[in-house]
């Protein structure tokens, strides 16, 4: 080992110790360095370690959170596809409890030479989690993306779902039916689009209903992105009196419309429910669900084409896209009690 190292140090012209950098994938070393030492590899007949051969053309990495959230699979399907028509292969790579990590995920890829990755709600989106993981794939010179939970410490393209504007959508529309009690179920504040719904909420509490950002915070709560976490949610703010509660995904919602039914109310005449991302088939649930849609097709398309920019080497700007979403009303949402009554007797 020793003999090889000095035989490489000596071809690229540079010290022993930066040939082991290189060859262990350490950061640290300049680009033409790195690179000389790679040419000194090939020259002398050595084999490059795995990391560090050349990359297939072909293949995407796309770590996702678990598929049991239809929107996942829904963005997985149009980024999948958009790769697909640009001559790529998209590697799926998901993650499930008690499964691999996303750093496990990432290593797994790199070890089989994508040329890029795209992280769906990934690490990034978590405000305590260390960012240094990305530093160091940028440092390799791998090219990612990053979708939904922007953090300037990272350098790479974002794109979003203006979060803010999603929450602001929906008590605007409750608001306009007469709702002035409304709650909010999210998912834990530590992730940035939690942050960003709970900043949307606020201002539209205050704008349409001049309610002050710290009553506001007394109609949040925080609970899982499923069924049974939108139900814990509901089930406080219901006994909290809110006539309205908007959720932070399609499932938070359907787990809110079986906490109502279960206290004996009805969905939407005693209670109105919003969710979020329109996933496929909640136009079709009991009743059809009032939601914000994420603009899936122009984010998945969006992401493609930013990271294929990164992998031919003109970077998209390492900033956040953000799309705006669509409020899509359906049959969970209607006047609220008091406004019911109210017609009722003028008619």
């Amino acid at each position: 080992m020793t003999a090889r190292l000095a035989d490489i140090a000596a071809q690229a012209g540079v010290s022993e110790a930066t040939v082991s950098r290189v060859l262990n994938g350490k950061p640290g070393v300049a680009t033409g360095t790195r690179e000389s030492v790679l040419a000194a590899l090939d020259v002398l007949g050595y084999e490059r370690p795995v990391r560090l051969r050349t990359r297939s053309a072909g293949l995407v990495g796309l770590i996702t959170p678990e598929l049991d959230n239809p929107i996942f699979p829904a963005l997985a399907q149009v980024i999948g596809q958009a790769l697909t028509r640009q001559g790529y292969t998209p590697v799926l790579a998901t993650q499930m409890p008690g499964g691999s990590t996303e750093d496990e995920l990432t290593e797994m890829l790199v070890d089989r030479n994508v040329s890029g990755i795209i992280y769906v709600s990934g690490l990034h989106a978590d405000t305590t989690a260390d960012t240094h993981r990305y530093d160091q794939l940028r440092l390799q010179g791998m090219p990612f993306v990053l979708l939904n939970g922007f953090s300037p410490r990272i350098k790479a393209p974002f794109v979003s779902t203006d979060d803010r504007a999603a929450t602001q959508l929906a008590v605007t529309h409750l608001a306009s039916l007469g709702h002035t009690r409304i709650g909010l179920a999210v998912g834990p504040r530590r992730f940035v689009p939690v942050q960003r719904k709970i900043e949307g909420f606020r201002t539209g509490m205050h704008e349409r209903l001049g309610l002050a950002p710290e009553k506001s915070e007394e109609l949040i709560q925080h609970s899982l992105y499923t069924m049974e976490g939108g139900q814990a949610a509901a089930t406080t703010l219901l006994a909290q009196g809110c006539t309205a509660i908007v959720c932070a995904s399609d499932m938070m919602a359907l787990g809110a419309i079986r906490a109502a039914r279960q206290a004996g109310l009805r969905v939407p005449q005693d209670v109105s429910v919003v969710g979020f991302d329109d996933s496929p088939l909640i136009a079709f649930t009991d009743p059809p669900l009032t939601t914000i849609r994420q603009p899936v097709q122009a984010m998945g398309q969006a992401a493609v084409r930013a990271v294929l920019e990164e992998i031919g080497g003109t970077p998209a700007p390492h900033t956040e896209f953000v799309f705006m979403p669509e409020l899509v009303v359906r049959g969970s949402t209607t006047a609220a009690p008091d406004a019911q009554q109210t017609t009722t007797r003028r008619d």
